[in-house]
């Protein structure tokens, strides 16, 4: 795009170029995850997985925070502060980090040691820092447009509790819950962001700072892989072979 009248695209056109670009970058094709789901790995190399990933989802409520605190307009901060809800719940034991605990205790984890992050590998640590940071400094639209991973969460949630129900079943099927829960709330997260983004991204380069954003927050999550990958199943792999 050269940021001419021109280049602006309808709804339908700028909701489908953001879909393609997240599409083909989204780590449900990184090769940790497809070993997941193919039902190769080991108990410890899920385990990890679930403990490092566990660090991630700590951010999320922070980096909504943020999100909530660039808003000038009361309707957008009452249509966002579910988020902070859907993670922390409204009181303990409540809430999308709650459940990722259980399931920290499903595979066989202490969830004390999981819930105090100590163990996080230190490049899953700066990739999930890297994020709040990015929301941090940016705009509201790009902080926005950021969280647009959501798009895709349904079907590799989906997909992850067939192949955990089939190739794991030592980890309890009631352990599942967070997976079970984010099938239908991430689609309903990523309309309401989404129909926020086509609003007020209103000129070519706005869209294509949301595109930008996009791609940012799908190179983030492929790093989180990357260096569980390189820990924990291929310890002689490099980040040369990342997309291989």
């Amino acid at each position: 795009m050269n940021g001419s009248a021109a280049d602006y695209l309808p709804r339908a056109e700028f909701v489908e170029r953001l879909r393609s670009e997240g599409r083909q970058r989204y780590h449900d094709a990184h090769r940790y995850h497809q070993l997941m789901h193919e039902g190769k790995l080991t108990r410890e190399q899920l385990q990890q997985w679930v403990l490092n990933r566990y660090y991630y989802q700590t951010r999320i409520p922070i980096k909504d925070a943020l999100i909530l605190s660039k808003s000038e307009d009361p309707a957008f901060r009452r249509l966002w502060i579910h988020r902070l809800r859907d993670h922390d719940g409204d009181t303990e034991g409540e809430g999308g980090l709650s459940l990722w605990l259980r399931l920290a205790e499903g595979v066989g984890l202490d969830r004390q040691e999981v819930a105090g992050c100590g163990a996080v590998l230190p490049g899953v640590r700066f990739a999930c820092d890297a994020y709040v940071e990015f929301v941090r400094h940016s705009s509201l639209l790009e902080a926005v447009a950021s969280s647009l991973t959501e798009f895709f969460a349904p079907d590799i949630m989906s997909k992850r509790i067939l192949a955990w129900e089939r190739h794991y079943p030592w980890v309890s099927a009631d352990m599942l819950g967070y997976f079970r829960a984010r099938v239908t709330r991430a689609r309903l997260d990523a309309e309401e962001a989404v129909d926020f983004v086509v609003r007020h991204a209103s000129s070519p380069a706005l869209q294509e700072l949301c595109v930008a954003a996009l791609i940012r927050k799908t190179e983030i999550l492929w790093h989180l892989l990357d260096c569980a990958y390189a820990a924990y199943v291929e310890p002689a792999w490099g980040p040369a072979g990342a997309r291989a």
